[in-house]
């Protein structure tokens, strides 16, 4: 039987073979184009964008560790407490509030994050409301694209020397506009720390390897981006917080585990 079909000729079928082809090319580059700015417009107003995922991909390659490696914004935490593979607590953490505390945050942060410094005053609310049954347990993840993330983690690190640790995160943090080696050293002497001894430590990135070595952990426990957080219990149990989350949230996440 013959197709009718078959003596249907289409738009293509009625002009130019070279004429169609480069139709084609033009219709297929404005399709792709819509594709991306579809999805560059959901990422920005999502608050979740993966800036220059190759160059994370590569670093975190060569560390042994996938990371995806991007800013967060507001995500949802997990609602149940599930076990997780987040190095335990040690002497070596900085660790704000109760050291005995029936509850600890571990939060792996990029100190250029613009994220984490929307993070940063809902953990300190959590550390002014829940002074006892809280600690905050800090870890670096600084992000390849944020070129001022590890020398700022560094100068932090060269801060906790000192004892002045928090003080000095919480500045850098506050003022991430700023960040650079003379920022640096102006907050080391407006807290009247050793200025010697702290030049000294910052110039030679002397936790450079530390520092790297809670980013590698931090993504082998399921971290990709930052903040980066982890609700534990008494018992090791864990609930992860993925991205900038409000207040309300991470209150909730806190008093799910206390009940």
């Amino acid at each position: 039987m013959d197709n009718p079909l078959h003596h249907t000729k289409n738009f293509f079928d009625a002009i130019p073979s070279k004429q169609a082809f480069w139709l084609g090319f033009i219709t297929a580059i404005l399709s792709l184009g819509t594709v991306g700015f579809i999805l560059l417009g959901g990422c920005i107003l999502g608050g979740d964008c993966s800036i220059n995922r190759v160059a994370v991909a590569e670093k975190a390659v060569a560390a042994n560790v996938q990371v995806n490696g991007e800013d967060q914004g507001a995500a949802a935490a997990v609602p149940a407490p599930t076990a997780t593979g987040v190095p335990a607590v040690t002497d070596d953490d900085h660790i704000r509030g109760n050291k005995d505390a029936k509850i600890t945050i571990i939060e792996y942060s990029d100190i250029q994050c613009p994220y984490c410094a929307r993070f940063h005053p809902t953990m300190q609310q959590v550390m002014t409301d829940y002074t006892d049954s809280v600690r905050w347990v800090y870890r670096h993840f600084p992000l390849s694209f944020h070129p001022e993330a590890l020398p700022a983690a560094n100068a932090a690190e060269c801060a906790a020397e000192q004892d002045k640790f928090w003080e000095y995160l919480d500045i850098l943090v506050k003022n991430q506009g700023s960040l650079g080696k003379e920022y640096y050293a102006k907050v080391a002497t407006d807290l009247k720390l050793n200025t010697t001894q702290w030049q000294d430590c910052f110039d030679s990135s002397k936790y450079q390897d530390k520092i790297e070595a809670q980013a590698q952990a931090g993504g082998a426990a399921g971290v990709s981006g930052t903040p980066g957080s982890f609700v534990i219990d008494a018992n090791g149990n864990a609930i992860p917080i993925k991205g900038a989350l409000p207040y309300d949230s991470v209150k909730a996440a806190i008093d799910s585990v206390l009940e």
